[in-house]
Order: C-alpha cells, then structure tokens, then sequence
C-alpha cells in the first residue's frame, strides 16, 4: 500500500519530464505527446495525462486549444516578464534569508557552493554539463531556504523553474566562461553568509539579468540572419 507521503506514478512522470525540459532533451515549443511520452517511459497514458497541468501550473509548458500540451517556446516579452517578477520574488526572499537564516543555512549554502564549484560548467561536446546545472539550481535554492516564509519560497522556486528553461537556451559557449560563473557564484556566496543584504541582493539582481541580456541578444541575431537572408 503506498503511504501518503510515497511518490506516486504522475510524480515520476513530472519529475521525469520536469528534468527532460529543464536539461534541453525535450526542444522549446515541442508538442508533448501523450502516446510518445508514455512508451518513452514506460508509464500509461493516464499517468502521462495527469502530469501534465503540473507542467503546466510550473510554467514549463503551456496549453493550447486543439494543439495541446508543448514545452514554453522562446517569448522576448514573456522573458522580459519573468525576469521581472524572479528579481522582485527571488532578492525579496534573498534578503529575509539572509535576516532569519540560521549558522545551519549558512553550512548549507557553503557546501552546495562548494559542490558547484568543483564541477566542469560543460561537457566535453561543449552542452552545459547536467551535474552542473542540478549543482547550480541546488545552490540558488540553498540561498533562499533561509527565509522563514514558506509561501514565499514556493513562488521563488516555481519561478526559477521556469528561468532555468531559459538559461539552458541562454548559455552560448563564450558568452560568459566558465570564470565568470564561478567569480559570480563566489560572490553571492560569500555576500550571503557576510549578511552583507544590500551587496548580495544587488549580485543577484545582476545575476538574474544576465539570463535575459544573453537570450535577447542571442534572439535579435536570429532574427537579424532571417531577415538578411530574405532579402
């Protein structure tokens, strides 16, 4: 008999389409099918059906009239918006965070800090390593895991959930190297457990703009080249 607290059948269809998008083995603007989606996991149809408004809910899919269910797609405006509403969410739990957290969260945030850092940023066919990107959304989470208020977390961490389809879409070999990302990191380390708020509240918004500076320019030289090839 599975308990209350045993993950059931649709939890291990989220989770697992839940990593297959946020790792970019499911394309941006892919149609979830159903059928595909359940022979590829060896789950029903049922199952696969019930998942999918989580995806939904978590802003890693959207669902459309007579199309149905397909990975969030690449939207300037609604990257403009996310972004918006992850720096007002995400540097207002940072700051409580770093208000309530205790010398347990501060252990917390230097050991996922630790992890991310002796990882290799991509693998050797250049993608963003997996490990990595798990190490990185572990440690961003550990920042805020201080904060006291659950509720806010909840929406900091469904935010960043959806961001993190993005940054997978963002992170172009010599954008940014991997230097930066660990001088970065370092940064809003050490800023956090010095409780230094303002300066470390400050790094992250830069943080989170990052992502969408890199995605924005990335999407205007696309449609820069399809336009020169029209004419």
């Amino acid at each position: 008999m599975t308990s209350a607290n045993s993950p059931t059948r649709a939890d291990q269809a989220y989770e697992l389409l839940r990593a297959d998008i946020l790792h970019g083995r499911i394309a941006p603007g892919a149609r979830l099918r159903v059928e595909a989606l359940a022979d590829t996991y060896g789950l029903s149809s049922g199952v696969i059906r019930e998942a999918l408004p989580r995806l939904v809910g978590q802003g890693l899919a959207v669902a459309t009239p007579q199309r149905g269910v397909r990975v969030v797609s690449v939207d300037p405006a609604d990257l403009e918006q996310l972004t918006e509403a992850e720096i007002e969410v995400e540097t207002l739990v940072l700051r409580k965070s770093i208000a309530d957290g205790s010398l347990a969260w501060e252990a917390s945030v230097l050991a996922t800090h630790h992890h991310l850092s002796r990882l290799d940023l991509r693998s050797e066919d250049g993608e963003i390593n997996e490990d990595w990107s798990v190490a990185h959304t572990r440690f961003h989470l550990a920042l805020l895991d201080g904060c006291s208020n659950e509720r806010l977390k909840g929406v900091a961490s469904s935010l960043r959930d959806a961001g993190e389809v993005y940054r997978q879409w963002a992170d172009r070999p010599g954008e940014i190297t991997p230097e930066d990302h660990v001088v970065n990191h370092r940064r809003l380390c050490e800023l956090s457990i010095g409780r230094d708020a303002d300066a470390a509240v400050e790094a992250l918004r830069q943080h989170i703009e990052l992502t969408t500076m890199l995605i924005l320019k990335d999407h205007r030289t696309e449609l820069s080249t399809r336009t020169s090839s029209r004419d």
